[in-house]
């Protein structure tokens, strides 16, 4: 399951993802039927396809960010190079969305935006409305993950979509409710258990609670500690060929025993700065 505000994940092995600009065209034909994928314009930006049901251009904003997006995780993250694409399905409104979730997909449960991956494609579906943006930043973080990794764990996976969602103009990786809540927990005495959250395979167990540490640790190993960046991307080095994941928590409470202590006075830290003036706490020097 993808994001603690209503989106789902289905894992599968990713492979790969790159950058470039090439536009398919739009075709003329009638919107699809309930039961067809969205067809009537189809963009493609080297490894990411876009089929609409709603005529867009290359030149689109929502195009743009989505390309910035991909450079943006690739980057933080030092991923592999990436061969595999990911294909974005736009349907043009909820109504027709749900109908055809329902008629292909009906073991799913209803959300906004689904990421499902299979040995054969990786897809984003979602459909045209006031949080496409937000849906697409998530779901697409998901498709760039498993596009250059074999595995993902859950809760990386999730923490590191939760993270990526955060819009453009926001400060960078800061979801706020997450970091409000988080505090009120950590004052009623919560502390975060990394070990307990990779143990996590289920979608249908995760709840809430989880996205949001998930979220807090990829923003406390990001933003929150000198080597954190770099003990994560190492990790994710390691996940690019194998097929099962190795413990991270057995790796991070190695190079930082206190972690949990540390990232708890992050996110307390960090929500005091967003209360005072609503700036984040900058990185460690």
């Amino acid at each position: 399951m993808s994001g603690s505000n209503g989106r789902t994940i289905w894992h599968t092995l990713g492979v790969s993802l790159w950058i470039g600009c090439a536009v398919v065209g739009c075709h003329s034909n009638s919107v699809p039927k309930t039961r067809q994928l969205p067809k009537h314009c189809e963009i493609e930006l080297d490894q990411l396809k876009i089929l609409s049901d709603i005529e867009i251009s290359r030149d689109d904003p929502l195009l743009k960010e989505l390309v910035n997006l991909r450079k943006e995780v690739r980057s933080t993250l030092k991923l592999p190079k990436a061969t595999r694409p990911v294909t974005v399905y736009l349907f043009r409104d909820e109504s027709r969305y749900m109908q055809y979730m329902q008629e292909r997909h009906p073991t799913l449960p209803a959300r906004r935006a689904f990421f499902i991956g299979t040995p054969k494609e990786l897809m984003v579906y979602a459909y045209w409305g006031e949080k496409t943006m937000e849906d697409l930043r998530h779901e697409y973080t998901h498709g760039v993950l498993h596009a250059s990794l074999k595995t993902v764990p859950l809760w990386l996976d999730e923490g590191l979509a939760e993270y990526f969602e955060v819009a453009p103009e926001q400060p960078v990786g800061l979801n706020r409710d997450h970091a409000e809540n988080l505090a009120i927990s950590i004052q009623n005495g919560w502390r975060p258990d990394l070990r307990r959250l990779e143990q996590i395979e289920d979608v249908s167990q995760m709840q809430r609670a989880d996205y949001q540490e998930a979220w807090a640790w990829i923003h406390y190993l990001l933003q929150g500690t000198p080597d954190g960046s770099q003990i994560l991307t190492e990790y994710l080095k390691t996940l690019h060929a194998a097929t099962h994941a190795p413990s991270f928590a057995s790796r991070v409470l190695n190079d930082q025993p206190a972690s949990g202590d540390r990232l708890t006075t992050h996110i307390a830290a960090l929500n005091t700065q967003i209360m005072q003036t609503g700036y984040v706490v900058p990185p460690p020097q």
